[in-house]
């Protein structure tokens, strides 16, 4: 009887043993197939929300997918910049004033850039970082902050310079018809004279700061 227990038990061992290569790669050494990547349209365009350290902004986009690393973009934005010596008040009236200003500042980018997308192997699409930088041409529009704000734009100058930002943000959700996002960027725009008159005889040459922006669009 203990010969035949041994017996068994040296035949069970040894089809374990023969079978043992054929199990273990099924079961430990394979893992599961990565899931596939999802395939976003190429296409989207939307509008911007913009908060600066000078104010609220508008602004519109497109954007062109190239390949699964690269997307085309154009961007422009209306949004108010000011001088960093500017100190807001409330007079008797509950309306705001700046002593000493003499024009408001409104800032008009557009740019052309790229996007850049980063960590695509490590994050999930749900979450799609990216670098982006753009430049292209600006325009400073200058009203005279004595007048009423729409009364002010009838006697408006412009002055042009050229500029650009770079920027991190990153898109949201699974979603191919909707597109939403942020972006964080830092706007270099300078003139090459004396800059832009804010101030009562003080002149601004640097008219870019950070901008965080909120992105709402459509793809397609």
């Amino acid at each position: 009887m203990m010969l035949k227990l041994r017996k068994i038990f040296f035949l069970a061992l040894a089809g374990l043993l023969l079978t043992t290569p054929a199990v273990l790669p099924q079961g430990i050494g394979e893992m599961a197939p990565e899931k596939e990547p999802v395939v976003f349209p190429e296409n989207s365009w939307g509008v911007d929300l913009l908060f600066g350290e000078g104010g609220f902004g508008l602004g519109t986009f497109y954007r062109k997918q190239l390949n699964s690393d690269f997307t085309f973009f154009a961007d422009f934005s209306i949004s108010e910049t000011k001088d960093d010596k500017e100190i807001e008040y409330i007079d008797y009236y509950g309306q705001p004033i700046v002593y000493g200003k003499k024009n408001r500042l409104l800032l008009l980018p557009l740019n052309v850039g790229a996007h850049y997308r980063i960590f695509d192997r490590v994050l999930s699409d749900n979450l799609r970082p990216y670098i982006n930088l753009g430049f292209g041409p600006s325009m400073i529009v200058t009203t005279p902050y004595s007048r009423e704000f729409f009364n002010s734009l009838g006697y408006a100058q412009s002055k042009y310079t050229a500029g650009g930002y770079i920027g991190f943000g990153a898109n949201f959700g699974l979603d191919k018809d909707n597109l939403i996002g942020i972006n964080l960027r830092y706007y270099v725009i300078r003139f090459f004279d004396e800059g832009v008159e804010s101030l009562y005889g003080k002149f601004k040459k640097d008219v870019g700061g950070f901008y965080l922006t909120i992105n709402i669009g459509s793809q397609y």
